[in-house]
């Protein structure tokens, strides 16, 4: 299964919102890759900036899965990606 840029930035907004106890429509997520640091996202929300490292992506996108999904994966089953765009397959 392969998860499109935008269902990344979905799973993020999901689960920000849910730490955060907003609505997902009130975050903002740009995903990033760059050589040095990976796979990393910035967060908008409440007003405020936040960087989540890979890990975190990780961690959104098994929440996403499990919950809108119904898919059970473990983090060492993505694999996040870049082409055109950033995306994760799920091994």
């Amino acid at each position: 299964m392969r998860l499109s840029e935008q269902d990344i930035i979905d799973a993020i907004c999901i689960h920000m919102a849910s730490r955060k106890q907003i609505k997902p429509e009130q975050v903002e997520v740009e995903l990033m890759w760059d050589e040095d640091h990976g796979f990393s996202a910035e967060v908008f929300a409440e007003g405020r900036s936040q960087i989540l490292i890979a890990a975190n992506i990780l961690e959104s996108i098994e929440r996403y899965l499990l919950d809108y999904r119904n898919v059970r994966v473990f983090r060492d089953q993505i694999r996040l990606g870049l082409e055109d765009e950033i995306y994760a397959d799920i091994v």
